[in-house]
């Protein structure tokens, strides 16, 4: 694992409010740093944790479209960049599992499911790691945050959020995971239930520390069992 010096915002942020030089700026930027490391160290994938802006760097070939000098540099990035639910879904999942763990309601964020086309790789690893999965209904509804959308939109937003809120509780599920900084954002504070990142789980489950939103759920039956799955 290394982080390519001189990487920045993917732009994201900037695109979301037509901004689209600050956009291509921020494309190029990172375009030019992950190249240098790759020239350095050899890349086999880009993976990010965010899928908003995995969502964007898999879409940097359109972005720099028309900027002859970084299209097909854009495009070859864009196909390096994996979500992180991908790349550990490709690598395989060993390690400990959780046993009598939480009940997860996975949030699909729609940066996720609907642009990147990633919906079964994150529950398959929840399940996997020994977490009992559920979704809640009407899961390909936004939750509000939509990058800038509960900015300028606040009305709006708030309702899908309390629309969300409501069939995520519904589920009796005990925490809520998800692989979008926005929407976890969005959700916490606002939801009765605690809300983690996707990854946070896989990493209890191997091993790691458990996130702390979840530390009323640790118990002696709780706790990782160390051993290849």
């Amino acid at each position: 694992m290394v982080v390519a010096e001189g990487a920045g915002c993917c732009g994201a942020l900037a695109h979301h409010i037509g901004d689209a030089a600050s956009a291509e700026a921020a494309a190029r930027a990172n375009v030019a740093a992950w190249e240098q490391t790759d020239a350095a160290d050899g890349l086999d994938a880009i993976v990010v944790n965010a899928s908003g802006c995995g969502t964007t760097v898999k879409d940097y070939a359109f972005l720099l479209r028309h900027d002859p000098k970084w299209a097909a540099r854009g495009a070859r990035i864009a196909r390096l960049a994996k979500d992180v639910s991908e790349w550990v879904a490709e690598l395989g999942l060993a390690g400990a599992k959780i046993e009598s763990a939480p009940i997860v309601v996975y949030h699909a964020a729609c940066s996720l499911q609907h642009g990147q086309k990633v919906r079964e790789a994150p529950k398959r690893l929840l399940a996997e790691a020994g977490f009992a999965v559920r979704e809640p209904a009407e899961s390909h509804l936004c939750c509000g945050s939509a990058g800038v959308y509960n900015i300028l939109e606040p009305e709006l937003a708030a309702g899908l959020k309390e629309r969300k809120i409501r069939r995520l509780a519904a589920t009796g599920g005990a925490i809520i995971a998800t692989g979008n900084i926005g929407c976890l954002a969005q959700l916490q504070g606002a939801s009765p239930l605690p809300v983690v990142h996707t990854v946070e789980l896989l990493d209890w489950a191997t091993g790691g520390p458990a996130p702390p939103e979840a530390a009323s759920f640790m118990s002696a039956a709780s706790r990782p069992r160390h051993g290849l799955s």
